[in-house]
C-alpha cells in the first residue's frame, strides 16, 4: 500500500472506554477512524462503579439500551466507614447533589462493559483491529502522525492515545510524572456472597478507611462482589507477603470487612488475586503537535471515588470534538489544544484536591458527619458524583473551600465528633 492507501483521519491506541468513546464520536462525525487494540476484547480489567455523570453522558450518546443488555447492579449512592467498624456506616445519596443532574448510576463487570462500548464503536463505523500494537511512533505534527504497528506502518491526520497505563506517548515524550506522594498499590479479586445492607442499599459500594488505605466493595451482580484494597506503597511492603496473600491478610486483619465476610467464598486459587500498581501521575501537557491523551494516558487520579471511566470517556469527547474542529477547519489548533488542557486539568485537580482531603483525618471525620453548613455536604457530593468536568461551578468550589477551612479548625477544635483511627498494620 502506498501512504495515500493508509491514511485515516485518526489512529486510536487502545480499545477501552476512552478509546471506544473516542471513536464512537469521530465515526459518527463522518471521519475514517483506525482503533488498534494490543489484546482482545472481552478482557479482565478493574473500575467496576460508575458515578452518576458517566450514566448522563452514556444517555448523552445514546448508548443506554446498549448499556441496559449489560448484566448491572444499580447504584444510588455510597458507604463509608472506618475499618474498626464499631461505628455506622455512613450513607451517600446521590439525590442530595448541590448541582442537580443524574442521580443514579450502577456497578458493572469491565469486561462486557467495555466490550459493548468497542462493539458500539465499530457499529458507528470505526475499523477495529484487536491483538494489534503500536510499536513505535514515527512522526506527531498536525495533519500527519506515522506510527509502526504489529500490521504495518499507518499514518493518519491526529493521533489518540487511549492506552491507559501504558501512557504509550506520555512515555514516548518523556512526559510521565507520577506524583510521589501518592504512590499506591492495589490488590483485588471477586468473592461470592459478601453480606450487603437489603434493599437500594444494598448496591451502593463501600469504602473503608484505614491508616494504610482503603478496601472498597463493590456489588456486581446478585452474589459477586469485586473487594479490593488500596495500601501506601511503602505500608504494603512492611507486610511482606506474597502479592495472591495481600487482600486475605488484610480482610482478616480489617473489622468492617471481616464481618461481612461470614458466609463469603473467596477466590479458589491464586489466580483469582490481582494487583495493580496505582501510582498517580499526570502525562503534561494533554495535547501537542498531532496528538491528544485521553483518560489514564492522560492523567492517573487515586481510583478512591471511581473517577478513571467517567474520566476517561468525558476526555475522549472533548478531545473527539476538538479533533472534528481541526479536520473541518474550523478551529486553530492552538486553540483546540488550550481548551483541551484546560479541560483535563481543570477536572482531574478538583479529583486531586478531593482525594487530598479524604486522606487527612480531620476531613474523614467532617465527611463521615454526612451535614455542615451552607451545602458543604452537597457540593462534596456533587464531586463524588463527577460533576466537574470542564471543572467545578463556582457554586461548588466556594463551598468545598469552605470545607477546607472547617476540617483545619476541626483539627484543634471538634466541630465534628471524633473518629477513632484504625490501623491493619498495628491491629486490634
Amino acid at each position: 500500500m502506498t501512504p495515500t492507501d493508509t491514511q485515516y483521519d485518526a489512529l486510536i491506541i487502545g480499545g477501552g472506554p476512552a478509546g471506544a468513546t473516542a471513536g464512537l464520536v469521530l465515526a459518527r462525525e463522518g471521519w475514517r477512524v483506525l482503533l488498534l487494540e494490543r489484546s482482545s476484547f472481552p478482557r479482565f480489567h478493574i473500575g467496576e462503579s460508575f458515578l452518576p455523570r458517566n450514566l448522563a453522558l452514556i444517555k448523552e450518546l445514546g448508548l443506554e439500551p446498549a448499556l441496559r443488555t449489560v448484566p448491572q447492579v444499580e447504584k444510588r449512592g455510597a458507604e463509608f466507614l472506618l475499618g474498626h467498624g464499631r461505628d455506622e456506616g455512613t450513607l451517600y445519596w446521590f439525590t442530595d447533589i448541590l448541582t442537580g443532574g443524574e442521580t443514579v448510576s450502577f456497578n458493572i463487570e469491565r469486561a462486557p462493559f467495555d466490550a459493548m462500548l468497542l462493539d458500539s464503536a465499530r457499529q458507528a463505523g470505526v475499523e477495529v483491529r484487536e491483538q494489534c500494537a503500536v510499536k513505535k511512533i514515527l512522526r506527531m505534527e498536525d495533519g500527519r502522525v506515522e506510527a509502526v504497528t504489529d500490521a504495518g506502518e499507518v499514518t493518519a491526520r491526529y493521533l489518540v492515545d487511549a492506552s491507559g497505563q501504558s501512557t504509550l506517548i506520555g512515555k514516548h515524550l518523556g512526559i510521565r510524572k507520577v506524583l510521589p506522594h501518592r504512590r499506591k498499590v492495589a490488590y483485588f479479586g471477586h468473592f461470592e456472597n459478601v453480606a450487603r445492607r437489603p434493599g437500594v442499599e444494598g448496591g451502593f459500594i463501600v469504602i473503608v478507611m484505614t491508616e494504610e488505605g482503603w478496601f472498597w466493595l463493590i456489588p456486581l451482580d446478585e452474589t459477586r462482589t469485586s473487594i479490593g484494597v488500596v495500601l501506601h506503597a511503602d505500608e504494603a511492603k512492611k507486610v511482606g507477603l506474597p502479592p495472591e496473600q495481600m487482600l486475605p491478610w488484610a480482610i482478616e486483619r480489617c473489622p468492617a470487612v471481616k464481618e461481612r465476610m461470614t458466609a463469603a467464598v473467596y477466590p479458589d486459587s491464586p489466580s483469582g488475586y490481582h494487583v495493580l500498581a496505582d501510582f498517580s501521575y499526570r502525562c503534561s501537557p494533554y495535547a501537542g503537535p498531532g496528538y491528544f491523551l485521553v483518560g489514564d494516558a492522560a492523567v492517573f487520579v487515586d481510583p478512591i471515588f471511581s473517577t478513571g471511566v467517567c474520566m476517561g470517556m468525558m476526555s475522549a469527547v472533548e478531545a473527539a470534538r476538538g479533533i472534528s474542529a481541526l479536520l473541518r477547519g474550523t478551529s486553530s489548533p492552538k486553540k483546540v489544544r488550550r481548551r483541551y488542557i484546560r479541560f483535563v486539568h481543570g477536572s482531574s485537580s478538583a479529583f486531586f484536591a478531593l482525594i487530598d482531603r479524604y486522606y487527612r483525618h480531620s476531613f474523614r471525620e467532617l465527611f463521615l458527619s454526612n451535614d455542615g453548613p451552607l451545602g458543604v455536604y452537597e457540593a462534596t457530593l456533587a464531586l463524588l458524583a463527577g460533576y466537574v468536568f470542564p471543572r467545578p461551578p463556582f457554586a461548588v468550589r466556594w463551598r468545598v473551600k469552605l470545607l477546607d477551612v472547617i476540617a483545619f479548625i476541626n483539627r484543634f477544635v471538634p466541630l465534628a465528633r471524633r473518629r477513632e483511627r484504625y490501623s491493619l498494620l498495628a491491629g486490634e
